[in-house]
C-alpha cells in the first residue's frame, strides 16, 4: 500500500516524496485563529482526560457502582479517552505550529482506530438503551438478563464491530493514486477527505464509507428509539405520577449523552455529503466538535445527574481536603 502512496503522490514542487507524506492543513480559512482555536481545543481534551478518569476511578472503587449501566459507562469512558488521544495531540501540534505532516500509514492509522471508536461508542449507546429499557420494562429480570458475561459479551461485540466495519477503508484507499494533491484540507485524517485527494475511481470508497455509516448511525438510531417508544409506552401506564417521574428520571442521563453524541454526527454527515454550499471551515469545525464536545460533556452529564457518581466524587474531594488540613497541621 505505501508504495502505490509513494509512487503517485507528489509534493507541491512535484518531487516524489520518500517516506510518502500528507499534510494536514488545519482549519482552511481560519489559519489566522488557530492559535486561538487551540484554547477551547485544550480546555475540552483536560476535560475529557480529567472527566473520563475520575468516572473509571470512581467506578472501580466503588463497589456498589459494579452494575450494568455503570460498567457500560466505563465503556464509553474508555472509547472516548482513546479517540481523544486519537485526535487532540496532532490537532493541537497543528494549531501551534502548524505541524501537518503526517505519514501515510500515520494517516491511514488515524483514520482506522478515530472511526472505529466512533462506531464502538454508538454500540455502547445502544447497549445503554437496552440496559435502560431491561431496567424499567423488564425489572425483576434484570439481574439475570444483564449478567456480568453478557455485559463483557457486548464489550468484545462493540470492539469487533467498529474494527470490522472499519478495516476495508484502508485497504480500499491503498489501492488509489494520488497525483494531483498530497494537502488534507482537514485536521485530521477523515475518510472522505482522504478519498476526495484521489484521482481514480473513489466510487467503491464513498459507497462503502456511506453504508457503512447508515449501518451504524441508522440501525443504531433506530434501535435506540425503538427502545425508547417501549419505556415511554412502559411509563405511562404506571398509575402513580411519581414513579413515571422516577423511572423518565433514570433515563435522563442518557438521554443527554445520546444528544450530545448523535447531533453533531448527524449535522457533519449531512452537511459533508449534502451541504455544498456550506463553506468548508463550517464541515471541519462540525467534524472536530463531533470528535470534541462528547468525550469532554460525557463524565460531566453522568457526573451531574447521576446521584451515586456525584456522592462519591463529593466523598474524594472531602477526604481530600482532610487530608490537606491533616497535612497542614
Amino acid at each position: 500500500m505505501s508504495n502505490t502512496v509513494g509512487q503517485t503522490m507528489e509534493s507541491p514542487n512535484h518531487t516524489d516524496l520518500d517516506p510518502p507524506l500528507f499534510f494536514l492543513l488545519g482549519i482552511p480559512g481560519l489559519e489566522q485563529f488557530h492559535m486561538w482555536l487551540s484554547l477551547p481545543v485544550c480546555c475540552l481534551g483536560t476535560a475529557t482526560i480529567v472527566g473520563n478518569i475520575t468516572i473509571l476511578v470512581v467506578v472501580a472503587t466503588e463497589p456498589t457502582l459494579h452494575k450494568p449501566v455503570y460498567l457500560f459507562l466505563c465503556m464509553l469512558s474508555t472509547i472516548d479517552l482513546a479517540a481523544s488521544f486519537s485526535t487532540v495531540p496532532k490537532l493541537l501540534a497543528i494549531l501551534w505550529c502548524g505541524a501537518g505532516h503526517i505519514s501515510a500509514s500515520a494517516c491511514l492509522t488515524q483514520m482506522f482506530f478515530i472511526h472505529a471508536f466512533c462506531m464502538m461508542e454508538s454500540t455502547v449507546l445502544l447497549a445503554m438503551a437496552f440496559d435502560r429499557y431491561v431496567a424499567i420494562c423488564h425489572p425483576l429480570r434484570y439481574s439475570t438478563i444483564l449478567t456480568d458475561t453478557i455485559i463483557a459479551r457486548i464489550g468484545v461485540v462493540a470492539m469487533m464491530r467498529g474494527s470490522i466495519l472499519m478495516l476495508p477503508c484502508p485497504f480500499l484507499i491503498g489501492r488509489l493514486s494520488f497525483c494531483q494533491s498530497h494537502v488534507i484540507p482537514h485536521t485530521y485524517c477523515e475518510h472522505m477527505a482522504v478519498v476526495k485527494l484521489a484521482c481514480g475511481d473513489t466510487r467503491p470508497n464513498r459507497v462503502y464509507g456511506l453504508t457503512a455509516a447508515l449501518l451504524v448511525i441508522g440501525v443504531d438510531l433506530f434501535c435506540i428509539g425503538l427502545s425508547y417508544a417501549l419505556i415511554a409506552q412502559a411509563v405511562f401506564r404506571l398509575s402513580s405520577q411519581e414513579a413515571r417521574s422516577k423511572a423518565l428520571g433514570t433515563c435522563g442521563s442518557h438521554v443527554c449523552v445520546i444528544l450530545i453524541s448523535y447531533t453533531p454526527a448527524l449535522f457533519s454527515f449531512f452537511t459533508h455529503r449534502f451541504g455544498h454550499h456550506v463553506p468548508l471551515h463550517i464541515h471541519i469545525l462540525l467534524a472536530n466538535v463531533y470528535l470534541l464536545f462528547p468525550p469532554a460533556l460525557n463524565p460531566v452529564v453522568y457526573g451531574v445527574k447521576t446521584r451515586e457518581i456525584r456522592e462519591r466524587v463529593a466523598k474524594v474531594f472531602q477526604w481530600g481536603q482532610a487530608t490537606r488540613l491533616k497535612i497542614s497541621k
